[in-house]
């Protein structure tokens, strides 16, 4: 199945590069001018990949992601292009929901290897043999990418279960932010505050259940069963 992107812009020249360099890449890509026609056309269609940008009209693309998360669509990855180059602009996106961001300007090639990023999911092996891993009474699902915990599901976006996943197959062993962001995100360098946003938003979600320990120096850690869950990390 052919991958669609769908690109939000109100910039007519962004949109129009951008298009024409996935199509060269193989990908479909949908447009929209403003939030609107942004949401009619997640509606609408079957978008794996949703590209926006904050500065748009009605509504922009941080109100847009918000409302993708607060209405359950969790398994469309979201890319923000931003303007905003400050630090405190790019974690609110990440908290808003965002699987990624792009500052402006960017290279459409970059945009196309986050985009490959974003669909990426769990480890071969791991898809080649769907199983539920239970860490108490955390039960995640690699066939479903579903997380329940006590039997309440778990909305977690594609980026944070993926995250969860490597955690919990690696349990016990400490991995920097740079270990993470090339493990989990596939990326050789980049934000790290990427990093610990996602971790936050993860121990935030599973509540007192999680396991992420922050191991001081060094990094984050799933703590086996027989400890005791990670405490919350002041530092990030």
């Amino acid at each position: 199945m052919v991958t669609r992107v769908l690109i939000a812009d109100d910039d007519g020249v962004v949109r129009d590069v951008v298009r024409r360099y996935l199509e060269r890449d193989g990908l479909e890509v949908s447009t929209a001018h403003d939030g609107n026609e942004a949401l009619r056309l997640l509606s609408s269609q079957r978008i794996d990949v949703a590209v926006l940008d904050v500065m748009m009209p009605g509504p922009d693309g941080m109100a847009l992601c918000r409302r993708l998360r607060q209405n359950g669509h969790y398994s469309v990855p979201v890319i923000l292009l931003t303007a905003l180059g400050e630090e405190d602009d790019r974690i609110a996106g990440l908290e808003a929901g965002a699987d990624d961001y792009l500052t402006k300007p960017f290279s459409p090639r970059e945009l196309a290897l986050r985009v490959r990023s974003v669909l990426r999911r769990s480890p071969a092996s791991i898809a080649a043999h769907p199983v539920d891993i239970t860490s108490g009474d955390l039960t995640v699902s690699t066939a479903s990418r579903s997380a329940t915990v006590g039997g309440r599901t778990v909305s977690l976006t594609n980026r944070e279960f993926d995250l969860l996943l490597f955690f919990l197959t690696h349990a016990g062993t400490v991995y920097t932010r740079e270990d993470l962001l090339k493990e989990v995100w596939h990326w050789d360098f980049g934000d790290l505050s990427t990093v610990t946003v996602h971790v936050k938003r993860l121990r935030s979600k599973l509540g007192d259940r999680h396991r992420v320990q922050t191991v001081w120096g060094r990094g984050y850690m799933w703590a086996p069963d027989e400890a005791s869950p990670g405490q919350p990390d002041a530092a990030g």
